[in-house]
């Protein structure tokens, strides 16, 4: 590490503080004084500004307001980071009491749902709240309008009346079950995830890349006035109709971190006793063939990524693969977890929903360890030594304790199960025993469920007859527009 870098790491540690340090220190806390104007009373108050480090997520700013002339009162929660590679999705059953505690860090372009009643909060002041605060407050800013609604606009009152009541029934413990979503395309928001089997019914989390329109908005999208990135190919080369196996392919991108021009290499590959593969690897800041078969270096922040996508006609049924892991050698098997795959553990406590780590092809040790590494990253601060400070001891313990066995399970240590079931059929483990059979695999079909159907796009997809409704919907566009035509004449 530089010089500069170690100073920078060095103020970040001083400006950006966790909880417990707060509450152990007697000495100055960094807590920032500047007066502003109310916007109450336009007059002069004042503003607190703390910078914190929250373990289990991020460094944000807490801001506090207060006028001592009119007695106004307001706080947000802002993130200090960076902008996320990928946008982030949340979608949580609520069915008691506890799910009602579940921490939620909500950013200022969020966009918070209670599913269940239709009811959506636009994007605001950044909080640090809970699942019961954010509902408590959509129930205050409605309920607290409606004598006004009511002399002003009553059918809009008599339209809300039942939506509040429910929201009071959820707040009084009487509204359970219900379903809530938060969606940030910065990626700076979230919702605290639990432990347990049921985890995976309850609780869903989606990384999506954001749309050009999206980086518009936060003023990260490329400079329209830069020369695009165009592919370029070495002297003599020409490219296929078809993907030719294992020639590597250079396509056009845009880094999702720095939004800069970066290449995306493309490879074919078979996979023995299974089908055709693409793997991706997405480099900013590689070489680019460029004329006379010279390599060209292209400026980037050296983000790296892979992925694997599988190819083929989509089965009629999903598949369901179990291993027995019993020693170090299985551990080193070959394995394939599509981005429609969910891998579950009930050994381990473990379930992970299908396009949460990607496409990945890689052994089971490196699996096992690429869902630790990520899971402790959104459960623990990764860069401090004081995480879970703000958790409660219990779920710090029981966090502890999963993240030991799974610990275990990577060192093979412990026996345990690990099933992929992928409604595509797209996943793959390493048969050690071909031609005879692996006891220690287990492979079934099944057939999928509504929700993976409508998930996956298949119930409004027609491979069958398509021409005759295309040819049925350009006929009555036509007909429409003709007698459109016949009326302009008349009129």
């Amino acid at each position: 590490m530089s010089a500069e870098e170690k100073m920078d790491e060095m103020i970040d540690e001083q400006m950006f503080q966790k909880p417990g340090d707060l509450v152990e220190r007697d000495d100055d806390t960094g807590l920032m004084q500047l007066e502003s104007m109310c916007m109450n009373c336009h007059k002069n108050g004042e503003t607190r500004l703390l910078l914190i480090r929250i373990p289990y997520f991020r460094d944000v700013i807490l801001e506090s307001f207060e006028c001592e002339h009119c007695h106004f009162k307001n706080n947000s929660i802002k993130s200090a980071g960076q902008i996320q590679e990928k946008g982030c999705s949340y979608t949580v059953v609520i069915e008691n009491e506890l799910d009602m505690q579940k921490q939620v860090v909500k950013s200022d372009v969020s966009t918070f749902k209670i599913d269940t009643l239709g009811i959506e909060a636009p994007p605001g002041n950044g909080q640090l709240t809970n699942v019961e605060g954010l509902i408590q407050k959509i129930h205050e800013g409605l309920a607290g309008d409606q004598p006004a609604r009511k002399e002003q606009a009553p059918e809009l009152h008599d339209a809300l009346e039942p939506i509040i009541n429910k929201l009071k029934d959820i707040l009084e413990g009487n509204g359970f079950p219900f379903t809530i979503s938060l969606d940030d395309y910065t990626g700076n928001s979230w919702i605290a995830p639990s432990i347990g089997q049921d985890h995976a019914k309850k609780y869903q989390r989606r990384e999506y890349f954001r749309t050009h329109e999206q980086n518009e908005e936060l003023g990260i999208s490329n400079d329209p006035n830069a020369s695009q990135n165009e592919a370029t190919t070495t002297e003599g080369e020409t490219f296929d109709s078809e993907i030719v196996n294992n020639q590597v392919y250079t396509l056009p991108a845009e880094c999702p971190a720095c939004y800069k021009p970066c290449v995306v290499n493309c490879k074919s590959v078979d996979i023995p006793h299974f089908k055709q593969v693409l793997l991706f690897s997405t480099v900013c800041g590689g070489e680019v063939p460029g004329e006379g078969g010279k390599w060209i270096k292209m400026d980037g922040c050296g983000y790296r990524n892979s992925d694997i996508k599988t190819g083929g006609e989509v089965p009629e049924k999903g598949k369901r693969i179990k291993l027995s892991v019993e020693s170090e050698v299985d551990l080193s098997r070959d394995i394939l977890k599509s981005d429609t795959c969910c891998l579950s553990s009930e050994e381990l406590d473990l379930t992970v929903q299908s396009g949460s780590l990607g496409g990945r092809f890689t052994t089971v040790e490196g699996l096992l360890t690429e869902v630790r590494d990520q899971l402790h990253d959104h459960i623990f601060d990764a860069v401090g030594s004081g995480a879970g400070d703000s958790m409660a001891s219990d779920d710090k313990n029981k966090w502890d304790s999963f993240f030991a066995k799974l610990n275990d399970a990577i060192a093979g240590k412990i026996k345990f199960t690990i099933t992929l079931e992928d409604p595509m059929a797209s996943s793959y483990v390493q048969d050690l025993c071909s031609p005879a059979k692996d006891e220690q695999i287990f492979t079934e079909e099944y057939t999928r469920t509504d929700e993976e159907e409508e998930e996956l796009g298949l119930k409004d997809m027609k491979t069958e007859n398509y021409e005759e409704g295309h040819a049925k919907e350009m006929a009555e566009k036509a007909a429409a527009e003709k007698a459109e035509a016949e009326a302009e004449e008349q009129s």
